[in-house]
């Protein structure tokens, strides 16, 4: 089959490798194989290409998370899938046997990991998925939104809604507009009547923000402190809480933004995770810091259900063909995004 892989970690983009004569995975009983039509990138295809202490793969590998398909072939032990019917699925791969599985908490296994991160991914003909993890894709919805939401959707509705416990009426701050997460964060917050603020790279993606619902954007390429302008937009009172993916070059301003009991909520670190925390801020103001990866099955059948209703719409940014993966990668690594970019399979 036709798959984007690479043959060793770098940080180089060079070791991508556009093929046509990989294995068609072999499913399992409990499994499904997908025939993709779209993957959708997200920063974990970088970290993986790149390697990091401990992450073993059975190399070649194929990146990539986030996808959207139709059912080529179903496991003998699997009930309620059909050949032909249109799915994406949770991403989160769990073991379901340890204890936090037990208790509902998928994305707390003690051996769970990422589609496309330690196992064989989306970008490519066919890929394997359990399926438990499957979810139908309503007929004449778009694929490609449909592999768009996944990842992302599930992690802002964890993050915000259940580590987060945000509540209707709320101040949010959302550092960052262009990502993913960030763009679900924003519809989930104005979902729930919250005063959405944002801080945006440029002024293009803070007039996307604000046709996104956004109540306050700040432009940090017009004036980079943001932190007077914000304490001012929130009459002086800050923020509930602030959702910050940035990290290292952010998280103390983000900190300094929250009102009396506000709670910082956070999935990553794009600018690295050596942030500096005021520990005095956290116990005079009685902040919260939470932190949270992924959603469980049940967050995921949510969050999706909310998508495939229309009360949440995926931002799709541009759809690259998959021999053109490296390009769509080098314009996720370059900033310049607004919501999701895809590659087009099949």
């Amino acid at each position: 089959m036709r798959a984007v892989i690479f043959r060793e970690h770098s940080p180089s983009l060079d070791v991508y490798e556009l093929v046509d004569d990989m294995p068609i995975p072999e499913i399992g009983p409990t499994d499904v194989l997908v025939r993709v039509a779209y993957g959708a990138l997200n920063r974990l295809d970088d970290f993986v290409r790149r390697g990091w202490k401990g992450l073993d793969l059975a190399l070649p590998h194929i990146p990539g998370s986030d996808f959207s398909g139709t059912i080529a072939q179903v496991g003998d032990g699997v009930r309620g899938w059909a050949i032909g019917q249109a799915v994406t699925a949770n991403t989160m791969m769990w073991c379901g046997t340890c204890a936090a599985c037990i208790r509902g908490k998928h994305n707390q296994c003690t051996t769970g990991h990422i589609l496309g991160e330690h196992i064989p991914g989306g970008y490519a003909e066919y890929v394997r998925v359990p399926a438990r993890n499957l979810i139908a894709v309503p007929d004449g919805y778009d694929m490609g939104k449909a592999a768009a939401a996944s990842l992302v959707y599930v992690t802002a509705w964890q993050n915000l809604m259940v580590a987060g416990r945000l509540t209707p009426g709320e101040r949010v701050l959302i550092v960052g507009a262009g990502g993913g997460v960030n763009t679900a964060a924003i519809q989930i917050a104005k979902m729930l009547g919250c005063t959405v603020y944002v801080i945006a790279g440029d002024g293009e993606k803070a007039e996307k923000a604000r046709e996104l619902g956004a109540d306050w954007v700040h432009d940090r390429s017009q004036e980079p402190a943001w932190g007077k302008p914000l304490f001012n937009a929130t009459g002086r009172l800050g923020v509930n809480m602030a959702v910050d993916n940035v990290g290292e070059a952010t998280w103390a301003n983000s900190l300094r933004a929250l009102s009396p009991g506000g709670r910082l909520v956070t999935v990553g670190g794009t600018s690295g995770y050596g942030a500096a925390v005021p520990v005095n801020l956290i116990f005079a103001r009685h902040l919260s810091i939470i932190g949270s990866t992924m959603g469980t099955q049940s967050d995921y059948e949510t969050v999706m259900g909310l998508v495939f209703a229309g009360k949440l719409d995926p931002v799709v940014d541009s759809v690259y063909p998959l021999a053109d993966y490296r390009s769509a990668l080098e314009h996720m690594l370059g900033a310049g995004q607004f919501g999701k970019i895809l590659v087009e399979v099949g």
